[in-house]
């Protein structure tokens, strides 16, 4: 396990490197201008040209490898080790100035919000995308090992049928349509949850159902197959056989082998749920991450886009790593 985990972390900066490239480059391409303050409307062209030079936005290369030293934390440590971020603090101070908040991993400024940096929006806005994601995946793991534990018992039944018709379903339709339908039954119509509210503990109900579902959606199908192949297994038989209850066989000895798949999918659904709220998030007006990525994506805010995408590339990495790690210690017989 441990060969695994040292694999996995040395190859995570070498995946960083190629999404930062290839988001980088397909960034770069927008079309419009950072400063577009809206209608078109820019500064004069020597106030451009400064921003640019600031920024190194004048040339691909030079923020490529500027944005890059600093995000990875190689810039952070060369002005400790050579004493220009000392030297800088101890002229502002002179000056009457605060020196500025220094970070390892400096993500940039917004271009976006004035006197805002990209690690101070991510780190106001990423714990409530968390949030949502962690509860989502707890709906989703209730209802589909739930649903798919009924479908697998009686196959072929009522049960089984709206199982396999609700998972359907989940699969199908939108989160936006789930969400739009949600708030008006729930809030409008039954009087639970809030509209364009946050801050309390029912505010995450609502938008955490709608993004639960297609995940749930997932985990019946793949439980009640591993519960349909666990339950025909000779292991089983003989459980059976020496008079266990049937609530024992299934939930103990069945359920154990057959959550294998739907741990496998766990990995990725996680970082998705956590990562993937943008669309849940505009619709139930959600002070997450996904509204800052979808307006720097608007005003090419390459900071906050890069920022962005990196953060979650890196969670992704991690709990695909953790779910690997789980999926060894829930079957020792697989091997690194």
């Amino acid at each position: 396990m441990l060969t695994l985990i040292s694999r996995r972390l040395l190859q995570l900066p070498i995946i960083l490197l190629a999404v930062y490239t290839l988001t980088l480059t397909l960034a770069w391409a927008i079309p419009g201008s950072p400063m577009d303050k809206g209608e078109g409307r820019l500064p004069p062209k020597e106030v451009q040209q400064a921003i640019e030079a600031r920024y190194n936005l004048d040339s691909f290369w030079s923020f490529y490898f500027s944005y890059l030293s600093n995000a990875s934390g190689l810039a952070h440590i060369r002005g400790r080790i050579d004493g220009t971020h000392a030297r800088q603090d101890a002229q502002m101070q002179a000056a009457g100035l605060a020196p500025p908040t220094r970070f390892v991993f400096d993500l940039g400024p917004s271009l976006q919000y004035e006197d805002w940096r990209v690690n101070e929006i991510l780190a106001g806005a990423l714990p409530v995308s968390i949030l949502i994601g962690a509860c989502a995946i707890i709906i989703a793991l209730v209802i589909g090992l739930t649903a798919g534990v009924l479908g697998a018992v009686r196959p072929g039944s009522l049960a089984d049928t709206g199982t396999l018709a609700v998972a359907l379903v989940g699969i199908s339709l939108p989160s936006f349509v789930v969400g739009t339908l949600l708030l008006l039954v729930g809030p409008v119509l039954l009087g639970i949850g809030s509209v364009a509210a946050w801050g309390r503990p029912q505010d995450i109900l609502l938008p955490a159902i709608t993004l639960s579902l297609p995940f749930a959606a997932y985990i019946a199908r793949l439980t009640r197959m591993g519960m349909i192949d666990a339950l025909g297994t000779d292991f089983i038989r003989t459980a059976r056989a020496k008079g266990l209850p049937e609530s024992r066989v299934v939930l103990k000895h069945a359920l154990k082998n057959a959550f294998l798949p739907a741990l496998s999918y766990l990995g990725p659904a996680t970082a998705l749920a956590m990562t993937g709220s943008f669309v849940v998030e505009r619709v139930f007006t959600v002070p997450g991450l996904g509204q800052h990525f979808v307006n720097a994506v608007l005003n090419k805010d390459l900071f906050l886009i890069m920022g962005v995408v990196l953060v979650f590339s890196t969670l992704l990495i991690l709990l695909n790593l953790a779910v690997d790690v789980l999926y060894r210690v829930v079957d020792p017989r697989i091997q690194d």
